[in-house]
This record gives C-alpha cells, structure tokens and sequence, in this order.
C-alpha cells in the first residue's frame, strides 16, 4: 500500500511517494471532475430495460441455483450429490453477496423504482444489517476512501496495512488472524460495522451500539438458524420419508456406508459357521423399520453433511469475498491519504482520490460477474451508485483520461493482487515498511478485457 504524505502518524522513517494529485493544477482537476460527472449522467440517461432485464435475470438464476443446491443436499449422504451441491449453494451465495447484495445496497438499481430491488428494502444473506452496513461501507468508505484516521475499512481496524500506521505487537498475529477473517468475513464484516471506536470516542451513542446490536444478532440468529438447523433438518426429514417409503414397500434397507469389520468380528462369524450367518440374515429381515432406519442413518446421515455443507458453502463465499476486497484496496499500487490533504477537497480531487486509492483485477466476463463486478473497483469507487454492468462499458474511457492527464490505472491479474495484498499483511506485521514501488502513469491499451465498451456486453439476461 503506497502513501502520499507524511502526516505524523507514523514512526517518522515512512519514505513518501509523491500523490499524482499534486502534479495536476486547478484547472486540470476541474476539467477531470466535468469529464467523471459527464461520464456519469451519460450513463444514467442511458439506463432502461436491457439494465433491468440483467438484475431480475441475476436474480432469478441465484434463486435457481440455490434451490438447485438445496435439493442435491437432500441426498448429501451420497459423495457426489454432497459435492455438487455444495458447490451450486456457494456460488448462489456468492452471486447473492456480491453482484446482487452489494449492488442493490448501493443504489444501484433505486432507479428503477421496483418495489422489493431497492436500496431501502433490500436484505441479503449475511450477518450484516442493511442499515448498519450502508453507513460503515457507503457512507464512511465511499465518502473518505482511504484518507487515514477516517476511513475504518484500512484494515478494518484490526490489521496493519499502511506503513503510516504506528506498529503496535498485536499486529504480530495479523497473518493469523486474517486468515481467520477469511474463513468468517461475514461475522468480521458484521462486528466492524458496529463501529465500536466511534462509541470510545464519543460520537456514537450506547443507545444507537444497543440497536445495532439488536439488529445484527437477529441476522445472526436467522443465519445460523436456516443454514446451520432449518435446511440439515429438512435433508434429515426428506431423506427419512423416503427411506420409509421404501421400507413400507417390503424392501430390506441396508446401511449406506457399512462399518467395516474388524478381524475379530470377521473370525467370530466363521467360527459360528454357516447355520449361525442365515440365522442373522433371517434376523435382520424380520428386524422392525425403526430398526433398519436407525442402521442406515436415514435422519442423522443428511442432516449431519448438510450441515457440513452449508458451513463449507459458508466458508467458500466468505474466503471469495474477502478476497476480491482485499484485492481491490490494498496492492502496492494504491494510495492513502492524510486528513490535511483531504482537507476542502473539490469534486474533482474528490475523483481523482476515488482512482488513485482502488485496484482493478483483470478478468473475463464471468469473473466479473461472480466478483459483484468489483474487478472494477477503480470504476466503482469513482460512480459507486452505477449498474455494476456499465463498469466495463466504461472502463475504456477511464483509461482514456488517465492516459490524458498521465494519471496510473491501478490494475492486474488476480494472483498478482492478491499476492501483494498477502505480502503487504506478512511485511506490515513486523516493525517497519515502507511504501513500495508505484506505476508511473498508465501507458496501456485502453480496452483490456472481452466486452469492455461494447454496450451489448452486458444486454443479455443471465436467466435467459
């Protein structure tokens, strides 16, 4: 993570890097500010039904994924159908998280004024409240992207990311206890938007931290409840009737996965010879339904992978989300900002922070998707309330003026960012660091990826 100004913050020996910001004079960052603001509104006069054909597609097809997944589950007893909805019901959740939950929370999609896909009436399938994670992630992140001190989301407090903050030896374990973050991110993401230094400080009341409180442990609540109890419970009840209905037919139910026997059994039963082995076969026909139900597991088998299911599911959108976040603010590339420099910023200034403090992946277009489109997180940081569709369409024009202006484009492939996010969190763990190198301005083509520009690349309906 590069810096620009040295504010004091840190141990003194932090090298500074010049913030491209301060090369451009008035007039330039006023034009750029006209130019993002008219990139804007050419847009949102574009918008109709093609937009609105791709959210209701999106959503429908996560509906359908998740029912799919749901449904191999009930026979999650057998290997195959465990695995395969496993990994539907993950990427239903990963679909639900970050192309329809992120969005839809941003706004989107508010101008279509449809009563349920709306900002204000949208929930989604994590443990963060709507309203709680609206004010930590659209006001505070999207409002003072990266400027040190305000912005909660540069290590979401609890990590070390930025050279221009003070090493304290809890940040020792911070490559522990990241990894941990990845695997709960959700539960991370929940706990940090209560925003509990802001009560410390005395600009958030215990009343306000109660409420939010009361609202986080019910989504907390109806989480664990519906994939941790509810779904094993109707696996175990589905696959109960079934194996019933068979046993009510006349047929022997057998064990699905046999305990192997042990030497001294398999002696035993030679020893007893033949006449004894067709008395226990005669036995185990004659033996009650209960009986053969309590042998096969029929109850306990699909509810217990169920449950192991949903949670891997669980783990599998939490480790993808988190690092298509990590990925988009922390790499070398991008800058932070102190509080001074911030200070009476204009809305181009505003713009050009947006550019400078984010981080594109490189990816096709079902990366894209799968990634809440957040490949393009420069073009969502600079018009966070935009059809995450349209970023692609204008990531070429973005380009455009960089290059115009010799600004850096902050972008790579996903093992690249990621790499450097990890290097970042193991380096900044110990005393020390400095800001590493930076890209000079972008010198590249301007369309990068299949579908950039192309206003029909987002026009065909997922669920079509």
């Amino acid at each position: 993570m590069a810096t620009a100004t040295q504010d004091g913050s840190g141990d003194g020996r932090v090298t500074e890097i010049e913030n491209p910001l301060h090369r451009l004079s008035d007039e330039q960052i006023e034009t750029i500010g006209k130019e993002f603001d008219e990139l804007h509104e050419q847009v949102k006069s574009d918008l109709g039904d093609r937009d609105a054909r791709y959210i209701r597609g999106i959503i429908g097809l996560q509906r359908r994924l998740a029912l799919l997944g749901r449904v191999l589950l009930f026979g999650s007893r057998y290997r195959p159908l465990w695995a395969a909805g496993t990994a539907t019901l993950a990427m239903a959740k990963i679909l639900e998280n970050m192309e329809i939950g992120h969005n839809v929370l941003h706004g989107q999609w508010d101008w279509m004024n449809d009563p349920v896909i709306n900002s204000a009436q949208w929930d989604w399938d994590t443990a963060s409240t709507a309203e709680a994670w609206k004010h930590s992630h659209n006001y505070i992140h999207h409002t003072y992207t990266n400027i040190r001190g305000i912005d909660k989301d540069l290590g979401y407090e609890i990590m070390r990311i930025d050279p221009h903050q003070k090493w304290h030896p809890v940040y020792l374990l911070q490559p522990i206890y990241n990894a941990i973050l990845m695997a709960l991110f959700e539960w991370g993401v929940a706990f940090h938007d209560l925003d509990l230094e802001a009560v410390r400080a005395g600009d958030k009341s215990h009343k306000e931290v109660l409420k939010e409180l009361k609202g986080i442990s019910y989504k907390m609540r109806l989480q664990f409840t519906k994939d941790y109890i509810a779904w094993p419970l109707i696996s175990g009840l589905v696959m109960l009737g079934v194996d019933l209905a068979l046993a009510a037919t006349g047929r022997e139910l057998g064990a699905v996965h046999p305990r192997p026997k042990s030497r001294r059994e398999k002696a035993r039963i030679k020893a007893r010879g033949v006449w004894a082995k067709g008395r226990r076969k005669a036995a185990t026909r004659n033996d009650n339904v209960i009986g053969q139900l309590v042998a096969r597991k029929s109850f306990r088998e699909p509810f217990r992978r169920t449950l192991w299911a949903n949670m891997s599911a669980n783990i599998v959108r939490n480790v993808w989300s988190h690092a298509i976040i990590f990925c988009g603010h922390f790499p070398d590339q991008t800058y932070t900002f102190s509080q001074e420099e911030t200070k009476d910023e204009s809305r181009g200034a505003k713009y050009v922070r947006q550019l400078i403090g984010a981080a594109n992946i490189e990816g096709g277009p079902l990366f894209h998707v799968i990634s809440g489109n957040l490949g393009y997180q420069v073009e969502h940081h600079l018009f966070p309330d935009m059809p995450s569709t349209r970023y692609g369409e204008i990531a070429p024009k973005v380009r455009e003026i960089c290059k115009r202006y010799e600004l850096p484009y902050n972008t790579g492939p996903f093992l690249k960012q990621w790499g450097m996010v990890n290097r970042t969190i193991l380096r900044l763990a110990l005393p020390g660091g400095k800001p590493r190198p930076k890209p000079g301005p972008y010198q590249g083509n301007v369309v990068l990826g299949r579908g950039e520009g192309d206003p029909q690349s987002a026009s065909t309906s997922p669920g079509s």
